[in-house]
């Protein structure tokens, strides 16, 4: 058993320890309940648990949270588009998000998959100075996507 201040007690039966937090007007908590014998406290379990509850919000507060947005191009896009495309990317990644760019070929693009990986290369080097290619252009399907991370 371990008192309010943080002294050891030595062992003790259960009855007194009871008695010993009553008389302090404390809890008794167990802590370690898997060693033999079991470690037990004197202590405000009330005032712990907010304690505890206080540390898991600093840590929820310090923890970097982002989100994963998505900016849809087409292989025949054109140059005005894309660069008011290139800024909303740019607007994403200052927000500290990821950015996952999506060329979708319609038809007969998809015999022309090379203009979408032009597109994307493009994409790529116009960001290169604020965002890395976190995952390098690959094809699913009808769709081509590559992802972008701030630097």
């Amino acid at each position: 058993m371990i008192d309010p201040d943080g002294k050891q007690l030595g062992v003790v039966p259960l009855r007194e320890a009871l008695e010993t937090a009553q008389s302090h007007g404390l809890d008794l908590v167990e802590v370690a309940p898997n060693v033999s014998p079991p470690v037990c406290r004197i202590m405000d379990y009330g005032r712990y648990k907010y304690q505890q509850n206080k540390k898991l919000q600093e840590a929820k507060k310090r923890q970097s949270t982002f989100q994963v947005k998505e900016i849809k191009l087409r292989p025949g896009t054109g140059e005005h588009d894309f660069q008011v495309k290139m800024r909303h990317v740019k607007r994403f990644l200052d927000h500290r998000d990821k950015v996952k760019v999506t060329v979708i070929f319609r038809g007969r693009e998809m015999a022309y998959t090379d203009l979408g990986l032009e597109v994307l290369q493009r994409v790529a080097e116009e960001t290169s100075e604020f965002a890395a290619v976190e995952q390098e252009p690959r094809r699913e399907g009808r769709i081509m996507v590559m992802v972008l991370a701030p630097k």
